[in-house]
């Protein structure tokens, strides 16, 4: 690899959105009922990180943050590839985390955030015809998410267990 193209690690935090082109790499921590969504356009090798908290914005009154939600976040990270020059027709989805991290808990009382968050996600995809190529969702421990620009593979670090990528 040329030494002047260094790989840039960009941390995006929770309910948060940040894209990069190759070499960069998005990295999240702490999904663990929140969702990681990746989107990666592999003509132009540019990507997006959105860290989806909740599932619906339209359950709250003055939404500031739209990458908050998956109903706001994912068509704004899709805006946002778009100012990249990414076609919404290659775009190649992975999601990551929705896990259920109150164990023993009464299911109501949960509100069952991961699993929604992840539902909402794959909704959202859908109408814009965005193809999920993996997901790593569900259980009960909490992941961290690196995205790595130049390949589109996503790498999964979950607490006790090796990597993985999807």
């Amino acid at each position: 690899m040329d030494p002047a193209r260094e790989i840039v690690e960009i941390q995006v935090g929770i309910a948060d959105l940040k894209l990069t082109r190759e070499p960069g790499r998005l990295i999240t921590l702490g999904l663990g009922s929140c969702v990681g969504v990746s989107l990666y356009d592999p003509i132009i090798k540019v990507g997006g990180l959105l860290h989806v908290m909740l599932p619906d914005s339209t359950q709250f009154n003055n939404v500031h943050k739209p990458s908050k939600f998956a109903d706001t976040g994912i068509p704004l990270m899709i805006k946002e590839l778009q100012k990249f020059g990414a076609r919404v027709n290659r775009l190649q989805a992975k999601l990551v985390g929705g896990a259920q991290m109150f164990s023993g808990l009464d299911e109501k009382m949960t509100l069952n955030i991961g699993l929604r968050n992840t539902q909402k996600s794959r909704e959202m995809l859908s109408q814009f015809n965005i193809r999920i190529l993996a997901e790593d969702v569900g259980g009960n421990r909490g992941r961290t998410m690196i995205v790595d620009t130049s390949n589109g593979d996503v790498t999964i670090r979950t607490m006790g267990n090796k990597l993985k990528v999807i």
